[in-house]
């Protein structure tokens, strides 16, 4: 019976890891995006950092990125900045995998 519970245990510590990895990852990954847009809309150094903030706080409205692919598009085209949805979701790609390995490494 213990050897059962022990391996219920390990189970559930690496399942809590694995949610912790996949979360840093991604708020990682977000930030990156944030500092992408930022360069995109031409931010501040200071603006820049309160930007990667503010979208890794959009992500935390709805499950999926959505919300954040909203932002970014609706914040860079307001900024004037030609973009597309595509462009959007391929930059979010590429930080996803630089996150991936800044975080793995």
């Amino acid at each position: 019976m213990t050897s059962f519970q022990d391996r219920e245990r390990a189970e559930e510590a690496k399942f809590a890891h694995d949610a912790d990895t996949a979360f840093r990852i991604q708020a990682r990954r977000n930030r990156l995006l944030g500092e992408w847009a930022a360069e995109r809309m031409k931010l501040s150094p200071a603006e820049t950092d309160a930007y990667a903030k503010a979208v890794v706080q959009a992500d935390f409205e709805e499950a999926g990125d959505e919300d954040v692919i909203r932002k970014l598009l609706g914040d860079i085209t307001a900024a004037g900045v030609d973009t597309s949805e595509g462009e959007i979701r391929a930059a979010l790609e590429a930080k996803q995998v630089e996150a991936r390995r800044a975080f793995l490494g």
